[in-house]
């Protein structure tokens, strides 16, 4: 199965492609790409030179132009997908069915993947996509258990891609709409969870409080590491008790099942975190790529180095199995 890893700069997608990744995917720096931060992504001369460096190496380089382009920003989604047909990129990944038009109709040979931000959870959608705009490959969305991706496979007139490894979120993916509740920016346009524009760490005698839009999202006591505020992972008071009312930070982490993915027809292996450092790019590149060789090589089984090294990137330093493990679906 392709290992394909994030880069959200030019030293982290070195070191992806150095630690063993065969794709890279990367965004541009603006709104078109749903890790939209500032010092994040690349501009028209990096995103060049990491081509340019994947290409050297026998690797690729996929670019995500996954957000939902408003009518006074669409020539800047047109403008990215010019530019990645410019640069030579392998594929743009795609959410939005008018940017899929233009780049099927003026770009035909440009390898267009349909981005998680789709949402499409079935083969008759993915029918839908390849029929109309010749899509290569689907991500599917992390809320289908392996039963239910097994179904997708067998059916799919184009490979499909699932998430392995990376933080989960309880919205189903291009239907966010909490953050853009309290900052007044939607995530599937503007392109950012949580933008820094609206992120407040404040300090005062009992705690350290982070804040988004102005809404009191954690605490942190002394010695706690604080982490950045998402509303879905917030500790709140609900019916008297302090938890993580809607979600417990926690990522992804498939090493278990990779032979029942591999066997059920999975043809890449997605990592998330274009917004993490290129130290947690390696850590998730090297780890990754040792299991998908063992996995080749036959007589596979998870290594407890490998659940230890991805734990310590981990959100909350815990990870799960998610919808895959859920047996009645």
């Amino acid at each position: 199965m392709e290992l394909v890893c994030p880069a959200g700069n030019l030293p982290a997608l070195k070191t992806a492609i150095d630690e063993g990744a065969d794709t890279v995917y990367i965004g541009f720096a603006d709104d078109t790409n749903a890790r939209h931060f500032a010092g994040l992504n690349f501009n028209l001369e990096r995103s060049k030179e990491a081509v340019a460096y994947a290409h050297s190496r026998g690797k690729k380089v996929y670019v995500a132009i996954n957000t939902y382009p408003q009518p006074d920003g669409w020539q800047r989604w047109l403008d990215s997908i010019d530019r990645s047909a410019q640069i030579g990129v392998d594929a743009i990944i795609l959410a939005d069915v008018g940017l899929m038009e233009y780049a099927h109709t003026t770009y035909p040979d440009l390898n267009i993947h349909l981005s998680v931000q789709g949402s499409a959870t079935s083969y008759e959608a993915l029918d839908f996509y390849h029929r109309n705009f010749n899509i290569k490959r689907a991500v599917l969305p992390r809320v289908l258990s392996v039963a239910q991706v097994k179904k997708v496979i067998e059916h799919s007139p184009v490979d499909i891609e699932v998430f392995g490894f990376g933080s989960l979120c309880v919205m189903v993916e291009g239907r966010c709409i909490l953050s853009s509740y309290v900052t007044g920016r939607s995530p599937n346009t503007y392109g950012a969870c949580s933008p820094a524009s609206h992120v407040e760490y404040i300090e005062n005698d009992i705690a350290l409080e982070t804040r988004l839009g102005g809404v009191l999202i954690d605490a942190y006591e002394e010695g706690e590491t604080a982490g950045y505020p998402t509303l879905c992972k917030g500790r709140f008071e609900a019916m008297g008790n302090t938890y993580y009312a809607l979600e417990e930070p926690t990522s992804l982490n498939t090493l278990d099942i990779l032979p029942e993915l591999k066997k059920i027809g999975v043809k890449a292996i997605k990592i998330e975190g274009r917004q993490r450092s290129p130290a947690y790019i390696k850590t998730v590149a090297k780890t990754w790529s040792a299991a998908l060789k063992r996995l080749d090589q036959g007589d596979y089984q998870s290594k407890n180095e490998w659940h230890q090294a991805l734990s310590e990137v981990s959100e909350g330093h815990q990870t799960t199995l998610g919808a895959y493990h859920r047996s009645w679906q």
